[in-house]
């Protein structure tokens, strides 16, 4: 099982980047998505509603306190950070790993966030997006696999085509 941890949402200026955390962890393979910061309704909303059209399972959770809930899971804990070290040397070991928390930064990140980590691990060294780190660390995770994930009752399906958009009701 895999858990996203966003940290620090903001709504008046993260609710895009927090949502598509949240879309990325859900059609990347992860199981849900807690957010720390502030309380945002319409965003859990959002995420509820594409879950209910699109399938699942996923579900988004709200903590207030993020450094408790990270001191009590019981998993491997990883930091996606552009510190830590590549990713790609650490992943033989987290695939064994049954319970993984993948902790997704917002504003800046605490040090201690760093210190509660099992591991602080980097997609490159270079500046990027936390969407883009999440999708990346997923893929590689699951090999591929997710890409081709049933979604269970889904009420809509991508018609895969050249061009336009098609829908198709399930």
């Amino acid at each position: 099982m895999i858990t996203v941890l966003r940290l620090g949402h903001r709504v008046f200026r993260d609710q895009r980047v927090t949502t598509h955390c949240a879309l990325v962890a859900r059609a990347f393979g992860a199981n849900k998505i807690i957010y720390s910061g502030e309380r945002d309704k319409s965003l859990e909303n959002s995420v509820k509603k594409v879950t209910k059209q699109w399938g699942g399972p996923f579900g988004i959770y709200y903590t207030g306190n993020y450094r408790k809930y990270i001191k009590r899971f019981r998993g491997i804990k990883v930091h996606l950070t552009v510190y830590g070290l590549p990713f790609q040397k650490n992943m033989t070991k987290l695939k064994k790993v049954k319970e993984i928390m993948l902790i997704v930064g917002g504003e800046k990140v605490p040090p201690d966030v760093y210190r509660m980590a099992d591991f602080n691990l980097a997609v490159t060294q270079q500046p990027h997006s936390e969407v883009a780190a999440l999708a990346l660390f997923l893929h590689e995770y699951f090999q591929g696999k997710e890409l081709n994930k049933d979604f269970k009752k889904a009420k809509l399906e991508v018609v895969p085509q050249q061009r336009g958009k098609m829908l198709k009701k399930l």
